[in-house]
């Protein structure tokens, strides 16, 4: 827990010197995705037995995660990109506020506590400051289930009524396609008594990815990945060794757009290409050239013009890759019509491109941009994980060195993202104040 304190705190003292200007070349490589990898960690709370995952990244989330994991019981045994899990002695249904409070993944764990325990008591989580993010689909659903949910003070208390502590099987339509409401509900019904839907539910690869783990362990979910889940609940659920996190799709299209902002040909690999369908449809449409071949797609910019954005639920334009694309977008021909439909407050990212030199207006939701010429480094903060994101990409092509803070926004979700782009060409250092 101390370790997990130290870091974010080490973050704080930090800095990212981006040197503009420089061509990138070679291979970028994509970790696991860490939103996959935070909830397959928690999906190990549904087993007495060990699940064993491959491709973590390394991030102070997974980090984070793990010390939650550990404060409940969970023995947590990490050997490079390998993560074991045994929840076979569960000591606590309550992970400590503190790191609750820094970890929006850790609300999750209500759900497979409750279907396996029967009773959880789990603070209102915390992450990045970009938008309300309710839990209110997730209570929804598991009260459906059968569960009795109190909110106060800041702590979701959720219990299973009846000698049995089981829950029972539902239909259960979500308001809207919340990734997180469709994966706690998904861990809750695979441990219920009886058939459960999941109806308008999240679509993402991570949610596919948490239901082939499901059924590794030894559940019954059909239909991840379409608008309708089916959990026939089982009683148990075994171990899963060896089982691969996907690909990171945000980070693959992270160094995509790092690619098109320095009109450098790259290749980025490992992918799974259908999970970036959108975002290689909007990189061609603004003058890139695209080629995939297997899990590897090579990249080669021409002249970037300005094309219009909506964020939406996947298979839509991902709202985490917003704040990139606009930084490709400041550097483009024309303007650009960026609409953030997912998140009301994840547009704080302007105000540090403006820093740069960027021209864009603000309408509400809706950022209008105008590409210059060239962008100017100064120092700028990284509000967000993705708005962090965002400032480097806008850094490796400014004139200048761009001093970017906000790293501990960064670490959450980048494995090693300078020593990645410094591989390929990139000149970027992190310096401790």
């Amino acid at each position: 827990m101390m370790a997990v304190a130290e870091a974010s705190q080490e973050s704080l003292k930090q800095r990212l010197n981006v040197s503009g200007g420089h061509a990138l070349k070679g291979t970028l490589r994509v970790s696991g995705a860490k939103n996959s990898a935070l909830v397959l960690m928690t999906a190990s709370l549904l087993s007495e037995e060990t699940i064993e995952l491959t491709n973590i990244p390394s991030l102070t989330d997974i980090d984070g995660m793990s010390a939650i994991l550990e404060a409940l019981g969970v023995q947590v045994d990490r050997q490079s990109d390998c993560i074991r899990l045994t929840a076979a002695e569960l000591n606590g249904s309550a992970p400590p506020y503190e790191l609750v409070n820094s970890l929006r993944a850790s609300f999750f764990s209500i759900g497979p506590l409750l279907g396996r325990l029967g009773h959880a008591r789990v603070p209102l989580p915390g992450g990045c400051r970009i938008g309300a993010r309710p839990v209110v689909e997730h209570i929804r659903g598991l009260k459906a289930l059968g569960a009795v949910v109190n909110v106060e003070h800041g702590i979701v208390t959720a219990s299973v009524p009846g000698s049995k502590k089981r829950l029972t099987g539902a239909q259960i339509v979500l308001d809207c396609p919340s990734v997180g409401a469709t994966e706690t509900i998904l861990m809750a019904a695979v441990l219920a008594d009886g058939v459960s839907t999941i109806e308008n539910a999240a679509q993402e690869p991570e949610v596919q990815d948490l239901a082939n783990l499901l059924n590794s362990m030894g559940a019954q979910v059909s239909g991840a990945g379409g608008p309708v889940i089916t959990v026939q609940g089982v009683e148990r659920l075994r171990g899963c060794t060896n089982y691969p996190v996907i690909p990171d799709r945000i980070e693959a299209g992270t160094f995509l757009m790092a690619a098109a902002i320095t009109r450098s040909p790259l290749v980025v690999e490992p992918v799974i290409p259908e999970h970036l369908s959108a975002v290689i449809h909007k990189l061609r449409d603004c003058g890139c050239s695209i080629e995939v071949k297997g899990r590897a797609v090579t990249i080669s910019p021409g002249e970037i013009t300005a094309v219009d954005i909506t964020t939406q639920p996947f298979p839509g334009f991902p709202t985490d890759l917003q704040a990139p694309f606009m930084a490709l977008m400041c550097t483009a021909k024309g303007t650009s019509v960026i609409s953030e439909k997912i998140y009301e407050n994840r547009l704080q990212h302007v105000a540090e491109l403006q820093r740069m030199g960027a021209s864009i207006r603000l309408k509400g939701s809706t950022a209008i941009v105008e590409g210059v010429a060239q962008l100017s480094a100064a120092p700028v903060t990284g509000t967000d994980l993705r708005a962090a994101a965002a400032m480097v990409l806008a850094g490796l092509s400014a004139k200048g060195i761009t001093e970017v803070a906000g790293l501990k926004h960064l670490d959450r979700g980048y494995d090693d993202l300078e020593a990645k782009l410094s591989a390929a060409g990139a000149e970027v250092k992190r310096n401790i104040l």
